[in-house]
């Protein structure tokens, strides 16, 4: 049944198997270059054909056409290129195309004939302006005030083109809430909408959905983990050679950070929470000169935040766009600690970088300074009043996700011009007029009558080489939204995670929180500790029982001056500055049963000086239980050392009562609010159900598009392909939330099997079912529900493309 419910997915999205790993720039672009540019590249379109572009290339010439991705024994390319037919062959005069250089572009054609993001073998002869530019607006039209509307109202009218219409309250509540918190309204909320008769109630709507910072946190954390190839699993991160940045990351988005705080975090860090960007991935083994962390970290400052791709200028000068392999090291050089010679194409050429800013016309970097001092210029220069590609390279991302193209498309290719310079400069600015707020970009632009108009149509044909504005595109669910919709669908989403990360956060918007009292004291092992010798360091350790695991489990620290925090035989965290208190997920880390607590608290300074440790823990059992194990002097002490695990080969034999220092408020007059506010944070959440973006990837994900997040991710692919669609249909993990929610949703008290369905499609596709749908419905239905029946309406929505678009 799951397998014929999902025939309609197939036939719709269905498009190729995937991909193989081919890296075009490095081994297609320079063959193509090689034996088809005489003939075919730049302004050469011999017999027709042009292989400038991929849009290009596919429509091929004269002849017909040359490539069929997917399919090289179909194309008429590698045909040629075998041919010794002298009037058929291809290049018809030289030397014969070496048979493995014919082998990689067959390979590439079978892999779909993937194209580097913004790739043309000519290069185009528009620089994008730096210096931000503020606009004029045309004049309203039809009383439509929005800023986006009035540029889009003119650029329409200059085209000669008609405003595509005002989608229904219905469309549009389903795709605002998809957009904006990535889940779907249920039919109460759906309702109460409807019902609204202001005509300011969708305003209100949006306002509210980006009010919820717990939910638009949750969402957003797909785009930057993405983005900033960020996750909770994979390579690296069992090694130590990659680093996290999920709980800097979560709090940034919770707290609504502003971007350009947000950027200078992620390039000159202030703890180590953000540090995990530019340290990148320390691969294992041998590595070549483009995979080290120094040319990592100008890969992704360029790309992430600039949107300037690198990666060829990282082995030679680039054919894509004006950067060059001396720019691209001296970005890297920024980043170093150890002298770093350029390579190009992995070769040494006896030339050392030297550190430098890819824009000097703002200022530069001092080559000279410490690396911490080079980090902080750079962060001032990329986000520098007068930078303009930052702000545009943003706001170009959030109109990208919203709208389904970007004003310059791909995002990654900001040297390319865009189809509206004044949209793009006008939400640049207006970004940073609005302190570099990002919900009010989203806010702005979903609340224009041009996001909440009907999508555009695209077909085979649509020319987007030459793209014209037309309205949104419909876009693709994210794994993360479609799993979060049948979660919510079946009530079947996990109470567990994986992302270290405290849900919801004391500082942000919305009502105040009511502050957790702190119950914890500072210790150490004597109470007169105000000239402790600088460098003291003592072991504390509490060992307590938990009935169950627990839900979720929160910790404050803060020692005067560092610690290293295990439990259970396992390092768990680090601080090093008492003034700045840290919040510890230990999630996951404590178990039923005996828990062993062991903290290494080292006293710093360069004479004697005040000494102690707080730590508080908060753990919840259930939804309405909870235990707090606190410092006090019911903690051991000993001067005896654990291993790297936080154990102890043979048990000490001076453990002794911790003692509760005199004095704590110096300390408590400093940081007891933040302990607090850390406790505070993560009880918001307790009783939540996880959100897909805090898993690590499975199966399904994986299968509905979510990407190994080596390497950053700007776009996930439009359409499913067969063999993704099979596994969908087949895949475990969904069947079984869809076996457990119908069993779930055929206890409950429907009236009949029409009050089911009407529920199903208002919960899933925000409408009503039409007739014909509605009889197909109940006649698989039956008259009686039953979970069989259930599970089978289940698979035949969610696998309707329908779903699976937000439209």
């Amino acid at each position: 049944m799951k397998l014929l419910v999902a025939l309609p997915l197939l036939l719709f999205l269905a498009t190729s198997l995937p991909a193989a790993d081919v890296d075009f720039a490095h081994e297609v672009a320079p063959v193509l270059k090689q034996h088809c540019g005489k003939c075919h590249l730049g302004e050469q379109k011999k017999g027709g054909l042009s292989l400038d572009t991929r849009e290009a290339m596919l429509m091929g010439g004269e002849s017909g056409k040359v490539v069929a991705p997917g399919k090289s024994a179909a194309s008429d390319l590698i045909e040629r290129l075998k041919s010794a037919d002298k009037d058929y062959r291809m290049p018809p005069d030289g030397p014969r195309v070496p048979a493995e250089q014919i082998a990689k572009l067959a390979n590439w054609i079978d892999a779909g004939a993937p194209w580097e993001a913004g790739f043309r073998f000519t290069k185009s002869g528009y620089e994008p302006p730096l210096k931000p530019r503020r606009p004029t607006l045309p004049s309203a039209r039809d009383g439509r005030e929005n800023p986006v509307d009035r540029i889009l109202d003119e650029y329409l009218a200059q085209k000669n083109l008609q405003r595509p219409a005002t989608v229904d309250d219905a469309t549009f509540a389903r795709r605002v809430s998809l957009d904006l918190v990535g889940l779907l309204p249920s039919p109460e909320e759906l309702a109460t909408f409807e019902s609204d008769k202001s005509t300011d109630k969708r305003h209100r709507y949006i306002a509210q959905l980006l009010a919820r910072d717990i939910d638009y946190a949750e969402h957003w954390l797909t785009f930057w983990n993405d983005l900033l190839r960020n996750d909770y699993a994979g390579t690296g991160f069992i090694t130590g050679g990659r680093k996290q940045i999920s709980k800097w990351l979560y709090q940034s988005l919770a707290s609504n950070k502003p971007y350009d705080q947000l950027a200078r975090e992620l390039i000159s860090p202030p703890t180590p929470d953000s540090a995990g960007f530019i340290d990148g991935i320390r691969w294992r083994g041998d590595v070549s000169a483009g995979q080290t962390v120094e040319i990592q970290f100008a890969q992704s400052v360029g790309q992430a935040l600039l949107g300037i791709n690198l990666k060829c200028a990282s082995c030679h000068d680039s054919f894509i766009d004006r950067w060059t392999l001396a720019e691209s090291y001296g970005l890297a050089a920024i980043y170093s600690n150890r002298p770093l010679e350029i390579h190009r194409c992995d070769k040494p050429i006896g030339q050392q970088a030297a550190a430098a800013w890819l824009f000097p016309e703002l200022g530069q970097v001092d080559a000279k300074a410490a690396q911490p001092e080079r980090l902080k210029q750079l962060a001032g220069l990329v986000t520098h009043r007068d930078n303009g590609r930052f702000t545009r390279t943003i706001v170009n991302r959030l109109w990208h996700r919203l709208m389904g193209r970007g004003i310059v498309h791909p995002p990654d290719a900001m040297q390319t011009e865009p189809w509206n310079a004044d949209l793009l400069d006008f939400l640049a600015e207006d970004l940073v007029e609005h302190n570099y707020d990002l919900k009010h970009t989203l806010q702005l632009i979903a609340s224009s009558a041009g996001y909440q108009s009907q999508i555009e149509v695209v077909g085979k044909d649509t020319d987007d080489e030459g793209y014209t504005y037309r309205g949104p595109r419909a876009r693709r669910l994210t794994a993360e939204q479609f799993v979060d919709a049948v979660w919510q669908l079946t009530d079947t989403a996990p109470t567990r995670f994986d992302a270290p990360v405290i849900r919801g956060a004391a500082s942000s918007t919305g009502t105040p929180l009511a502050m957790r009292p702190v119950h914890g004291k500072w210790i150490w092992s004597r109470a007169d500790t105000a000239d402790a010798k600088a460098g003291e360091t003592i072991v504390l350790r509490k060992q307590f029982d938990l009935k169950t695991a627990p839900l979720q489990a929160i910790a404050a620290l803060s020692c005067d001056n560092s610690y290293t925090l295990f439990v259970n035989g396992q390092k768990v965290h680090a601080g090093e500055n008492w003034e700045t208190p840290d919040a510890v997920v230990l999630t996951g880390k404590l178990k039923a049963g005996r828990n062993d607590l062991v903290i290494v608290a080292k006293n710093g300074g360069t004479g004697p000086n005040p000494a102690g440790l707080f730590c508080e823990i908060v753990a919840h059992l259930s939804d309405k239980e909870e235990t707090t194990i606190a410092s006090d002097e019911s903690w051991q002490w000993t001067s005896q050392l654990p291993d790297g695990k936080g154990r102890f080969g043979k048990e000490p034999a001076d453990f002794s009562q911790a003692a509760v220092v005199k004095n704590a408020d110096v300390w408590n007059n400093r940081v007891a609010p933040q302990l607090s506010a850390a406790l505070t944070a993560g009880s918001q959440s307790v009783g939540l159900k996880a959100r897909a973006s805090l898993l690590k990837s499975d199966f399904l994900m994986r299968a509905l598009g979510r990407p190994n997040r080596d390497q950053i991710v700007s776009l996930r692919p439009a359409d499913l392909t067969t063999l993704e669609a099979i596994d969908l249909a087949n895949g475990q993990s969904l069947a079984d939330s869809l076996q457990q929610g119908a069993k779930k949703l055929s206890a409950r008290n429907w009236q009949s099997p029409d009050d089911f369905v009407h529920w199903l499609f208002r919960s899933t596709l925000s409408r009503e079912p039409s007739p014909a749908e509605l009889a197909t419905m109940k006649a698989g239905l039956g008259e009686q529900l039953s979970p069989q029946g259930i599970e089978d309406a289940l698979w035949s929505v969610l696998m309707l493309p329908e779903f699976q678009l937000v439209r």
